[in-house]
């Protein structure tokens, strides 16, 4: 057996570890599964609209917070989702229905919002309003479905929170909506830079909706490359068929990539 002189036993001993610099380093990957999810209320509405997506969210173990916005401008809606975000431990899932559509398309540029929902929600392009965006699709059935006040809120009538805004629910659930509604104020306030351009985006078209249009939506969809459900439901899915919704907003939880 050949004895190597002990310079060269060093060098054998060193070579694994001059082979380990050698390799390329992996880069980090992203994780997946976000925890924290925000909920946001669109026009005519308040936190509790989500109540029936709450428990279902939370059995799966989600840390579930519904904003409350006073829908009295997009600054001021942007500012208590924004309040609601620096609340969470970790990154969040942020999830917007009608009108709440506009406010997560703003808010969500936050460092802390790993992705976007949309339940039949306005999704703006930069320096558009909800006005501005609906007028770019089809008139939707429930134009008439709400009437302004004497400084400029609108709210929805009986008949449209009935026939419009929640024509699947029993009649007892529409005129609770109607009785707990908030005037909206915000319709022409214009979004900055929309998140959806940058963030992962989810969305539920309600192929029955009469206060966005059906068609409107599905091209607010593809226009963010979004993951898209169809439901068969009116404008309120999250009340209507709340366990498809919470089964699409968990999904996205699970799916979304955090740093």
């Amino acid at each position: 057996m050949l004895a190597l002189p002990p310079l060269a036993l060093g060098a054998l001993a060193a070579l694994p570890l001059a082979l380990s610099v050698l390799q390329p380093v992996a880069e980090p990957t992203a994780a997946t599964g976000v925890k924290n999810i925000v909920l946001v209320h669109g026009a005519f509405a308040d936190g509790s609209s989500w109540a029936k997506i709450i428990p279902l969210l939370e059995g799966k173990g989600y840390h579930v917070t519904a904003v409350q916005n006073p829908l009295t401008s997009l600054a001021e809606d942007v500012a208590a989702t924004k309040r609601a975000i620096a609340l969470q431990t970790g990154p969040v899932l942020l999830v917007g229905h009608s009108y709440g559509g506009v406010v997560i398309s703003e808010a969500g540029n936050d460092a802390q919002v790993a992705g976007l929902v949309y339940v039949a929600a306005a999704a703006p392009e930069a320096g558009q309003s909800f006005a501005d965006m609906a007028q770019a699709g089809p008139p939707p059935l429930g134009t008439h479905a709400f009437k302004p006040d004497a400084a400029g809120f609108l709210s929805l009538t009986p008949e449209g929170a009935q026939h419009d805004f929640a024509q699947d629910l029993p009649a007892a659930e529409s005129a609770l909506i109607y009785a707990t509604q908030g005037p909206w104020a915000a319709a022409k306030d214009k979004i900055s830079t929309p998140a959806w351009k940058v963030k992962p985006s989810w969305y539920i078209v309600a192929s029955e909706d009469h206060m966005i249009s059906p068609d409107l939506e599905r091209t607010l969809a593809k226009r963010m490359d979004a993951t898209t459900l169809v439901l068969k439901s009116s404008h309120v899915p999250m009340l209507s068929q709340p366990a498809k919704v919470a089964a699409f907003i968990s999904e996205a939880a699970e799916k979304v990539a955090v740093k």
